[in-house]
């Protein structure tokens, strides 16, 4: 059920109704106009992960600074975009349900649609939902260069994929789609370039080998807001797929020599109870705010921790902490699923409410 807004335009940010996700405006386009000015001079482009953000508000002020699409992990998020307006949309993901693949295709009636397969039976289901659409299907072969997880073995196991979709009158091979998601958080900058530096070996000799067959990669898509330098820099990616660049949360804020964001997501909560010095609980618990990648920090309170949750509580320790009934705003851990958790976001500039923009693809797991 869509929640009621926490909050309306020209309300001060403590009258915001709690839990609730506000969104520092000045601080999210000084990410969006700075990711766009380290692209640039690379000639990498963007197609932001709207896995973070799930709105179609948010895409399109980063296609206004120039980014080429969206990239989703589900279908549903896919067709909230396309419904919000946004024209061309990767699924990063491998797809195979029957009637998932025929939403997906559906799409092509309001916006540019591709898909990833790792392998043979992936294309078929691909070409089959294509060919009852009578649509051709862009699709993009995934390799997997060292995450573990979805994609095929760089090299000929990749090339004889694309020759497959090449082959199929029903599909467009579209390139390749190259993440290696694990990277993002490791903690030294030569742990990360060591990934990368791995990851662009494979990459670059499938991209050769698809290219010694006849078949270029008109898309090779990947990296995140961890390491999207590396791959911008690389030669080898022509698109890069960061989200959380737009948000940062406390776990990317962790990694040494951050790249200049800043932090622009929060879930504001409020002091309901001090029972006893030392201590004040909050009602922005599990519920509220995703710990899976570490606990949320305190923001403008120095020397406060959140130290545990609970269903609908979060108790903070230390010195200096709010009082009861004060509000204060918690820097999530991971932003992602922290964002699932909410159907709006409030946004606030200089203490201000300015807009309210619904988080459209919230839940879309399908």
């Amino acid at each position: 059920m869509l929640q009621h807004p926490p909050a309306e335009p020209g309300m001060r940010e403590e009258e915001i109704d709690t839990p609730a996700l506000v969104l520092d405006l000045d601080a999210f386009e000084h990410n969006l106009d700075t990711m766009a000015a380290l692209l640039a001079p690379t000639g990498t482009k963007l197609r932001a992960h709207a896995k973070t953000h799930k709105s179609a508000v948010v895409a399109l002020a980063q296609m206004r600074r120039g980014a080429v699409g969206q990239c989703v992990q589900k279908v549903a998020e896919a067709e909230a975009l396309a419904w919000g307006g946004v024209p061309d949309i990767l699924v990063s993901n491998e797809v195979i349900a029957p009637r998932k693949l025929a939403r997906l295709a559906a799409l092509s009636s309001i916006a540019k649609v591709a898909v990833c397969v790792d392998d043979a039976a992936g294309i078929a289901a691909v070409e089959q939902a294509a060919e009852a659409a009578g649509i051709r299907m862009t699709t993009l072969v995934e390799i997997d260069i060292g995450g573990g997880r979805c994609g095929v073995e760089p090299g000929p196991p990749a090339v004889a994929l694309a020759e497959r979709i090449a082959a199929s009158p029903h599909l467009i091979f579209g390139g390749l789609q190259a993440y290696h998601g694990s990277a993002q958080h490791r903690r030294t900058p030569e742990e990360r370039h060591a990934a990368i530096a791995f990851a662009a070996e494979g990459t670059r000799r499938t991209v050769e080998q698809c290219r010694q067959r006849g078949l270029e990669c008109a898309i090779v898509g990947g990296a995140g807001t961890g390491t999207f330098a590396l791959e911008a820099a690389s030669g080898v990616w022509t698109e890069i797929q960061a989200g959380s660049y737009a948000f940062m949360d406390a776990d990317y804020g962790r990694n040494q020599d951050p790249p200049p964001f800043r932090h622009a997501l929060f879930v504001l909560a409020q002091v309901m109870s001090a029972p006893r010095p030392g201590i004040a609980v909050v009602d922005a618990g599990h519920k509220a705010v995703a710990v899976d990648s570490g606990l949320p920090l305190v923001h403008g309170f120095p020397g406060t921790l959140y130290t545990g949750a609970s269903d609908e509580h979060g108790t903070l320790k230390g010195e200096g902490l709010p009082r009861l009934g004060e509000k204060v705003r918690l820097i999530p851990g991971h932003c992602d699923p922290t964002v699932d958790r909410y159907d709006w976001y409030v946004g606030v500039r200089k203490g201000r409410v300015e807009c309210l923009w619904p988080i459209a693809a919230r839940g879309g797991m399908a």
